[in-house]
């Protein structure tokens, strides 16, 4: 998948999608909570996401199985990779972040959640021995104060519910932290498979694995009896949330690369705590202000020195 724009215009486009991508994996958080209004479970909720997106997805599995830029063929372990990477990326990832969005506010939760590409630096340094620059390091140094000062705000907002913040934190950290595993894994194999191909089908499996789970834990007759509304909001967050920036996302990178596309990605934040103000009337306060901004700061800091390293 190429690295560079080909022409000024696609590369516009490029950012308009990873945009546009950015903005719609944040308004999730947005659309569960009105979700939740109507008496839905996280495992119902994840179960149903899936289970109507998994058309579109198998969908355009085909047309990246029939596309010359993007078939490839796969193995065996390619597709073992793959399973892994959707039970870890797609769904366990994504359901914990169900469950931590039941106790926390969107805001809050998107500012954790964004602490994934921290939590990949720090694994890599880890595991793969990857030196920590200064930089990084003031980069981490800012991300974290940045949580501490929204966390603060929500329980200074909420100090009676202090045991459901710090369980749904916990909740999204560890959501956080299954995404930043499938990213290394993802890293491991996109190459080989290609960035359409591999996220087409680890959220294939995925939807596998939220509709099993659902299954196992639910009644069938209660996938039915939900209000209009809650199937509206639904078909919503898997267009506008799931399926569209997943393509739009792989488009994106495809036009402009990596690096940019994942600079883009420091909007997500903003426009979720704009609308849980102005949607879900979510408290606004100066601290959670200047957590939000130490965040996007340090991973922007990060994602800066990330395209300057693929430069190099």
């Amino acid at each position: 998948m190429p690295e560079a724009p080909a022409t000024t215009s696609s590369y516009k486009v490029g950012i308009l999608f990873a945009l546009f991508a950015a903005a719609g994996f944040s308004f999730k958080a947005i659309l569960a909570k009105l979700i939740y209004r109507y008496g839905v479970d996280a495992e119902t909720l994840l179960g149903l996401r899936m289970a109507l997106a998994l058309p579109c997805y198998l969908a355009l599995g085909i047309f990246a199985r029939r596309d010359a830029r993007t078939r490839v063929p796969l193995s065996a372990r390619d597709w073992l990779w793959l399973a892994g990477l959707g039970f870890c990326g797609y769904y366990l990832s994504s359901y914990l972040d169900f469950l931590g969005l039941k106790h926390i506010s969107s805001g809050l939760e998107r500012l954790i959640l964004f602490l994934y590409p921290t939590l990949v630096i720090m694994i890599s340094a880890f595991f793969l021995k990857k030196p920590l620059t200064r930089w990084t390091l003031f980069a981490l140094t800012l991300t974290y104060l940045g949580i501490a000062l929204a966390v603060g705000h929500d329980l200074g907002n909420n100090a009676e519910a202090r045991h459901e913040i710090w369980l749904g934190a916990t909740l999204v950290f560890a959501s956080a932290l299954t995404y930043a595993f499938y990213l290394i894994g993802n890293g491991m194999v996109v190459q080989r498979i290609g960035a359409l191909q591999l996220t087409v089908w680890a959220s294939t499996f995925a939807c596998l694995f939220s509709i099993a789970q659902f299954l196992i834990l639910r009644p069938v007759e209660l996938a039915l009896h939900h209000v209009w509304q809650t199937w509206a909001l639904l078909g919503v967050m898997v267009i506008v949330s799931t399926v569209a920036p997943v393509w739009m996302l792989s488009e994106a990178i495809r036009r402009i690369g990596t690096g940019p596309v994942s600079l883009t990605s420091t909007l997500g934040p903003v426009v979720t705590i704009a609308l849980g103000w102005v949607i879900l009337d979510e408290p606004f306060g100066w601290n959670q202000v200047v957590g939000a901004t130490l965040v996007i700061g340090g991973v922007w800091i990060m994602s800066r020195q990330k395209v300057r390293e693929g430069r190099t």
